[in-house]
């Protein structure tokens, strides 16, 4: 696992427009184009704190390259979002959470969402969350959908 590689940015150009937005806040990020933290960076994936914690462990999980939500993905994307809940759960262990029944993984449901960067949203404990977190991340509603949720219904596509 690589975290806070020291490589420089990644020179963002008009022949990556496929897999970097430059209007992007998260695509800045992972390219350290803003002073951002990451927590995990690599050629696939980057991870780094929410700037809104809804709970003491707040992770945002992203693909290094720009892919749009989770309503626009596809069959063929489940490796992705397996790798996204596998380096979250990484990333908690290393922060010594190890209690996964007590652990939020999901992402906004099209048009709930802020930023049209595909995100996996990492909360932990979930027991501590406050209310308007609950509420903004409650799974089983029409604007947030747990991982497990998105993968089943990536697994139903044809």
């Amino acid at each position: 696992m690589a975290s806070s590689d020291t490589s420089p940015p990644a020179e963002p150009d008009d022949q990556q427009s496929d897999s970097y937005d430059r209007k992007c806040i998260f695509c800045k990020i992972v390219n350290r184009e803003m002073d951002t933290e990451l927590l995990h960076h690599d050629e696939e994936i980057s991870c780094f704190r929410d700037i809104r914690p809804g709970a003491p462990h707040h992770y945002l999980v992203v693909p290094t390259k720009h892919v749009g939500n989770c309503k626009s993905l596809r069959k063929e994307h489940i490796p992705l979002v397996e790798k996204l809940l596998e380096t979250g759960k990484a990333i908690l262990q290393k922060n010594n959470v190890t209690d996964f029944s007590d652990v939020r993984f999901g992402f906004h449901w099209p048009p709930f969402h802020s930023v049209v960067h595909l995100h996996l949203h990492v909360l932990a404990p979930a027991s501590q969350m406050g209310f308007m977190s609950r509420l903004i991340f409650r799974p089983d509603s029409y604007w947030f959908i747990t991982a497990d949720q998105l993968l089943q219904r990536l697994n139903s596509m044809e």
